[in-house]
């Protein structure tokens, strides 16, 4: 019996918040009702990422300890996660639980109206406690409307790392994904829009937590990644088949880190 939920955690020399956080996704899982997974994608890390889910996976056989061949980018990380992952639904979030683990309930919920996939969203100022800079918070509003502009997408928040996929959505979906650093997030919604799956963005509850490992050279190739996309999608790299039936169901999702 696959497990229902997967949690993907990407993660980048998390060493020193990536043992509370594990344990505050341990205590909320072990709360529900369905069997779950966890899968941390370590990127490369040059710290005790890998020893610390180790550590905890001793006691934990649920967690999945997944290493990616160097330093690939969160893009790459989490389609590495989702595609191993075994649960009737996944979810990615980020390692810092800036989306508070006890929000996956709501995406289950508003998934369960027919949407393949929930789209956390920091939408609503009275679910955000804790703000990121003003500068961050401006690029942000830049970065969406250039993005609605160049994709047609309607979504008012594409990179909140907090994103729920329906098995046969993220088989169909990461198997697509190209992209490796933070545009992926715009990608793998405009991938999943074109093949037809159920998206809505759903706000939840935000903290900014310190220690971002997104850079200025990092945000600006998000917008160059944005022209990638078109491109790609113009050339028909993405390989869209819209009047095909998606994957089914139970699809085994590969041993090895994608290419």
């Amino acid at each position: 019996m696959p497990p229902h939920l997967s949690v993907v955690i990407p993660a980048y020399n998390e060493a020193a918040r990536l043992p509370d956080s594990l344990r505050t996704v341990r205590a909320f899982l072990a709360a529900q009702a369905y069997a779950s997974e966890v899968l941390v994608v370590d990127d490369g890390s040059q710290d005790g990422t890998a020893s610390a889910v180790q550590q905890a996976a001793s006691a934990w056989p649920a967690l999945r300890l997944l290493r990616n061949p160097g330093n690939r980018g969160k893009g790459f990380s989490v389609r590495h996660g989702m595609l191993e992952s075994a649960g009737e639904w996944a979810l990615f979030s980020d390692a810092d639980l800036s989306a508070p683990i006890d929000e996956a309930p709501r995406l289950l919920e508003k998934a369960a109206e027919g949407f393949d996939v929930v789209i956390g969203a920091r939408t609503r100022d009275d679910l955000i406690g804790t703000h990121q800079s003003a500068f961050r918070e401006a690029a942000g509003k830049s970065f969406n409307l250039v993005m609605r502009g160049a994709t047609g997408l309607p979504y008012r928040d594409t990179q909140c790392g907090f994103k729920l996929f329906s098995r046969d959505a993220a088989q169909a979906v990461f198997r697509r994904q190209r992209l490796r650093g933070f545009g992926f997030d715009v990608e793998i919604l405009f991938i999943a829009r074109r093949l037809g799956f159920r998206c809505i963005d759903l706000p939840v509850r935000w903290n900014n937590a310190a220690g971002s490992k997104v850079g200025m050279f990092s945000g600006l190739d998000a917008f160059a990644d944005l022209a990638r996309l078109r491109w790609w999608a113009a050339t028909g790299r993405y390989q869209f088949v819209p009047s095909q039936p998606t994957l089914p169901h139970r699809v085994q999702s590969p041993r090895q880190p994608p290419p």
